[in-house]
């Protein structure tokens, strides 16, 4: 039973493990900023948007918009950084 459990995790940790293109990464890295940002900015940017919408990649630039449009400061510069 000991050696069955071995070989599976082994099998499990060669296929779970992935090789991101920096492009990949970077994109992922955009979507849970502007996921944070959503969040944060709530009241303040996206009061009339459903709080538990999912961001994606295509939102990403939507965010930043509705974070220049009706955000603070504070909300300006997290834009600033999403359009990196």
């Amino acid at each position: 039973m000991k050696a069955y459990l071995a070989e599976i995790g082994r099998r499990g940790g060669r296929k779970s493990r992935r090789a991101l293109d920096p492009e990949m990464a970077r994109a992922m890295v955009r979507v849970r900023e502007a996921r944070r940002a959503y969040r944060r900015f709530q009241a303040e940017c996206f009061w009339s948007f459903d709080p538990d919408y999912e961001i994606g990649l295509s939102d990403v630039a939507w965010v930043a918009e509705q974070l220049r449009k009706h955000g603070d400061r504070d909300a300006w510069e997290v834009s600033r950084k999403l359009c990196r």
